[in-house]
């Protein structure tokens, strides 16, 4: 079989380009791997439940595995098509690094932002907490920033596994003044979706909310 996907078949507009089929969907591009795509509309049903316990999405399975939980996914498929992940220990071990980074001490502050100002705005602590959570971000990224450097990626020239997932993270922030304050950041983002890896797949994953909903 060829690997497969499940996703969403509907999100809510301010959703669509967000969610995180996109990161192995990327993946998929960027390594010339085909694969498929179940549309699901409820990922709280115990028969998705049994698969994904925390009912998200997405999920993934090919001949051999089936796993969830978008790092673990990039990875099987960087790891299955030889690409995207270098072979020496020391790159490799630093492209693992960067993707551990971007979900563990990047991912919780730029959602600690949308939660703050989109999910739980209307909370009558939510205009006082919105400072601390935009200094917290702001740190974080100043010291991502400085890591980055002057670098085209992340370790280098050669784009990984660690850049898909950090700009994959950091997409979360276009648009906000947040990360205008960061113009190397901002340039990095840039340089990824550019890539025609993501443009495809940005393209895949938009045309699934121009088609029926599924049943």
């Amino acid at each position: 079989m060829i690997p497969t996907i499940t996703t969403f078949g509907w999100v809510p507009e301010f959703a669509r380009g967000f969610v995180r089929d996109m990161r192995p969907r990327w993946a998929f591009e960027e390594v010339g791997q085909a694969y498929g795509v179940d549309l699901i509309t409820n990922s709280k049903t115990p028969e998705h439940r049994r698969f994904q316990p925390f009912g998200q999405v997405p999920t993934y399975r090919d001949d051999e595995v089936a796993i969830f939980e978008s790092g673990a996914i990039v990875l099987r498929i960087a790891e299955r098509a030889g690409k995207l992940i270098p072979v020496d220990p020391a790159p490799r071990m630093r492209a693992l690094q960067w993707l551990a980074a971007a979900l563990n001490s990047v991912e919780p502050y730029v959602m600690a932002l949308a939660i703050n100002d989109i999910f739980e705005a209307d909370r009558e602590w939510s205009r006082a907490r919105h400072g601390k959570v935009v200094d917290d971000l702001k740190t974080r990224l100043a010291d991502l920033e400085s890591a980055l450097g002057n670098n085209v990626w992340l370790d280098g020239i050669e784009f990984t596994v660690g850049d898909l997932m950090m700009i994959s993270v950091l997409r979360g922030l276009r648009g906000t003044p947040e990360l205008a304050d960061f113009p190397r950041l901002a340039a990095y983002i840039a340089r990824g979706e550019s890539r025609p890896a993501h443009r495809k797949a940005m393209a895949d994953h938009m045309a699934v909310f121009d088609a029926p909903v599924p049943a």
